[in-house]
């Protein structure tokens, strides 16, 4: 019997109703899993291929003959929009089958929550942290709620693995299929794994099922994709060259455009005129930025605001208006966003996106990317890249194109190797073992101190933590008063954890700034962190507000709307460059190859980079010397290597090397003063990394990094060893060091042998 035999009749219905002439490969190949195997399943294929209806169609089809006594699959999403947007796609799906379709998150209505209490049944869809908050709160009825489940649907899992919070989402499985004494299938979705065995393994931990990865051939699609280049000023590289295109694009218009426009969001303006696009940015401030902007030059040319706004610290009745709008296919607007909408939200017949500067990663282009091509349109992404023109006397590192360099190479490993960064699983996740220790006591009340780390440590993300470092963080909590001893020798919550446990942000494990709700009368604007005094002006919502008073005890900022420009904060947003990346820009500004992407201005500077290359042997020179005692290393090392190399030459090399005013741009180069000569440097590094490297030896003196959310409850012993052994890239840095020393001492051995000639 094949697949399509084998569906439920509603669902074939479905299947007719909707014209699909026949199943996808990912959907063929899903059900033969699902329905012929016991094993885990993993499904990648590129977005809106059809991965959850793959999922969903067997799953329903096994519930409609035989219907779960209590909540038969769990849907993991990570982002409330997706859950929003699969939960209304699923319903349809699932009325005529009278299977109930739950959703869970900190939008959904209390009511609606307690219908499924009342009567748990069906599908329920929820993002990790409402997860946490029912295994915390309703422990006691967890048993009750998932008796009876059979599946785990993680959606975007590649999302998850990269950080705390997928640590955190596999911790949550296992103490719930524990709780409720299952053992529930698992099916994971992405468009953009690196590595399939690994997240296949990731996805598995604790089952003892193995992950079958179908393989399913992809078919050949032709992007439509350009990347322009331009300076924040008024000129540009190629002012009075032709033009040279990658797409046939409509001329700029030359209407009058507010004070000080940036020409590269001009460019955005024009070209999403009477279209629906996506505009992704890489933070919440360059949001707020854009999209204030783009609604300047509507302003200035007297036209209606079509520009809408969505990012994380929004307010939940801002994103849904902007999804609400991107849906309908009778509104041409245009949406600034973050990540927030980076991920298989269905929002309809999408024609265009930009990206305004490099994302970090290749999984964030092709997601982005894969927002568009639905709807038997070409996926289409145009790249806005801007920098501010280079100073006359600027030096070498500074007059090069970073972004753009950086652009192109997230591309170009892509389309050469089909590459996509590899998942992270090597950490020390010492801020999600204190968040799970204190989490599991507050829902199981007092334990011993063994029959607590039974339950914790036993937990699949936590076995490279050693017996001896629960002790010593066990024993940190206790002095901190965040856990008690009982008179029997339990352990139950202490008052100074009860604190930080009825916080409902006690639920995510990923860093939030303090945030405060900014209001302007009745309507809630969205969040924002450190206030401004009143009478300042701040920038929300795609707008600038004048504060009027500032609550600092119940966090509440109230404002009026103003005319004007103002940039926004909302935290810090770290990028996260792979080494693959930084060897491709290099290789960008080594060959003469063209890219039938890249648009006028950017053919020009790119040119330009190269030449400038050329002449300073920047890609065949690791150091190169800038004018006198300056110097600058160009490592083409990822964050976390680079990061790593940072405190080798400070702890371990600069006061041999003489080295002042070391001075990184993080990941392209290090700036410094050095009195030695390029050999002495090498000599230096030569004698250094050959000894053997602590890792804790590359840890600031009294330096205590606090990276993860919970790293301020740890003991410092243990934030320290996390960084070191779990976050600093320090192995590829050693590798890399002695790379080049070896091509150093190779030179100066040909340079003798010649001399030896002669």
């Amino acid at each position: 019997m094949n697949v399509f035999d084998r569906y439920a009749p509603f669902i074939q219905d479905f299947i007719y109703r909707n014209g699909w002439e026949s199943l996808r490969a990912i959907q063929a190949a899903a059900g033969d899993a699902i329905f012929n195997t016991d094993l885990n399943v993993l499904l990648t294929a590129s977005t809106a291929s059809g991965k959850t209806e793959a999922a969903f169609f067997p799953i329903l089809t096994l519930f409609s003959e035989d219907m779960p006594k209590s909540v038969g699959a769990i849907y993991i999403g990570p982002l409330k929009a997706l859950i929003n947007d699969q939960f209304s796609r699923l319903n349809e799906l699932c009325e005529e089958a009278d299977i109930p379709v739950w959703h869970w998150h900190g939008d959904v209505s209390q009511s609606h929550k307690n219908k499924l209490m009342k009567h748990p049944s069906g599908i329920l869809q929820i993002t990790p942290e409402s997860l946490e908050a029912i295994l915390l709160h309703k422990h006691a009825a967890v048993s009750k709620l998932f008796g009876d489940l059979r599946f785990i649907v993680i959606d975007e899992v590649h999302s998850l693995m990269r950080g705390d919070r997928g640590g955190q989402t596999i911790c949550l499985i296992e103490r719930l299929c524990r709780a409720a004494n299952v053992n529930p299938r698992r099916i994971g979705l992405s468009a953009t794994i690196g590595d399939p065995e690994a997240t296949g393994r990731f996805l598995s931990a604790g089952t003892g099922r193995t992950t079958f990865v179908p393989k399913i051939e992809a078919k050949g699609i032709r992007w439509r994709l350009s990347m322009e280049h331009f300076y924040t000023g008024s000129k540009q590289t190629s002012d009075g060259e032709a033009p040279v295109t990658a797409l046939e694009l409509p001329e700029m218009v030359t209407d009058p455009a507010p004070q000080n426009a940036d020409p590269g969001i001009g460019y955005i303006f024009e070209h999403t005129l009477g279209k629906k696009c996506l505009v992704f940015v890489n933070s919440r401030e360059e949001c707020e930025a854009v999209t204030t902007t783009l609604r300047s030059y509507c302003e200035a040319k007297h036209e209606p605001d079509r520009f809408l706004i969505h990012h994380g610290n929004l307010s939940a009745s801002f994103r849904e208006t902007a999804e609400t709008a991107m849906k309908d296919e009778d509104m041409y607007m245009t949406t600034v966003t973050t990540a927030t909408l980076e991920l298989g939200i269905d929002i309809g017949r999408l024609e265009r996106a930009f990206q305004v500067d490099a994302p970090f990663t290749v999984s964030s282009f092709l997601q982005r990317m894969g927002r568009t091509g639905r709807r038997d349109l070409p996926p289409e992404m145009w790249f806005v890249m801007r920098e501010e023109m280079p100073e006359p006397r600027a030096m070498l590192p500074e007059t090069i194109p970073w972004r753009l360099l950086q652009g192109i190479a997230l591309v170009q490993v892509y389309i050469e190797e089909r590459w996509v960064e590899p998942p992270r699983l090597d950490r020390l996740p010492y801020s999600l073992l204190y968040h799970q220790t204190m989490s599991t006591l507050a829902s199981c009340g007092e334990l011993t101190p063994a029959a607590l780390a039974q339950r914790v440590l036993t937990l699949q993300v936590f076995r490279h933590i050693t017996q001896e470092d629960y002790r010593i963080l066990l024993r940190h909590l206790l002095e901190q008063d965040h856990i008690q001893r009982t008179e029997e020798g339990g352990l139950i919550v202490g008052l100074a954890g009860e604190r930080v446990i009825n916080s409902f942000k006690f639920y995510a494990v990923f860093q939030e700034n303090e945030e405060y709700t900014v209001r302007c009368e009745s309507q809630e604007l969205g969040t924002l962190v450190m206030p401004p005094p009143p009478g300042e002006k701040i920038a929300i919502a795609g707008h600038v507000w004048i504060v009027e008073e500032v609550d600092h005890k119940r966090h509440l900022v109230y404002c009026e709307p103003v005319k004007g420009k103002v940039p926004a904060y909302f935290g810090e947003c770290p990028g996260d460059i792979h080494t693959k990346i930084l060897l491709r820009m290099r290789q960008v500004l080594r060959e003469d190859k063209s890219y039938p992407y890249l648009m006028q201005n950017a053919v020009r500077r790119l040119a330009q980079a190269r030449e400038t290359a050329r002449n300073a042997a920047v890609t065949e020179e690791i150091l190169v010397n800038l004018g006198g005692d300056m110097w600058c290393l160009f490592p083409w090392l990822g964050t976390y290597a680079f990061l790593a190399l940072e405190r080798f030459l400070k702890l371990r090399c600069k006061d041999r090397l003489g080295i002042k005013g070391l001075d990184p741009s993080r990941p392209y180069f290090i700036q410094f003063s050095m009195p030695l000569t390029r050999d002495a440097f090498f000599a230096v590094l030569a004698e250094e990394i050959r000894k053997p490297i602590d890792p804790l030896e590359l840890v600031y003196p009294n330096e205590v990094p606090l990276f993860e959310k919970y790293d301020e409850y740890l003991p410092p012993e243990l934030v320290r060893k996390g960084f070191a052994c779990g976050v600093l890239g320090i192995e590829e840095m050693k590798q890399r060091v002695r790379e080049w020393c070896n091509i150093q001492e190779n030179k100066a051995l040909d340079m003798a042998s010649d001399e030896a000639v002669y």
